[in-house]
């Protein structure tokens, strides 16, 4: 008997997929684009009057005190943090969905979940929690879940 023989002979493992992980690290992804480049699109793309008649005011009111001197070089930091995160972020979740569904079965795919919730978290200076939450769920579904046989019946 061959090896090709006795391949074909074994039986095939069932299909396993990780749609839940993906899912949930997809809203993670949609918020983040919609909150981290958004912020980064808005803030670079203003001039500075209209920095300074509705972006600052609007964050004065939300408690954030910035100086009338240095408030347009403080957002635009902060801007350029979000955006280069958001890339690193974007990049993690891309790598990770390849993987994910290239080889469903590792949980050392996780660890991508796991760099893009710590690429939210700190790139956005804890200020998105809850979206780095999402990426965090992702990476612990896919260290707990495993592949369950079910019967061929």
């Amino acid at each position: 008997m061959t090896a090709t023989a006795t391949r074909q002979a074994e039986p095939m493992a069932p299909p396993f997929r990780r749609r839940a992980e993906l899912i949930i690290a997809g809203v993670g992804m949609a918020a983040c684009a919609v909150l981290q480049g958004g912020f980064a699109l808005v803030i670079t793309r203003s001039d500075d009057a209209a920095l300074e008649s509705t972006i600052v005011p609007a964050l004065r009111s939300a408690g954030l005190d910035l100086a009338e001197a240095d408030a347009h070089v403080a957002l635009n930091t902060m801007a350029a943090w979000f955006g280069f995160s958001f890339i690193v972020v974007a990049l993690c979740t891309a790598i990770g969905f390849f993987f994910a569904r290239l080889r469903p079965r590792r949980r050392a795919t996780g660890l991508c979940f796991l760099a893009a919730g710590l690429a939210c978290l700190f790139g956005t200076q804890f200020v998105l929690y809850p979206v780095a939450f999402f990426f965090l769920v992702s990476a612990a579904l896919f260290a707990v879940r495993t592949a369950t046989p079910r019967s061929s019946s």
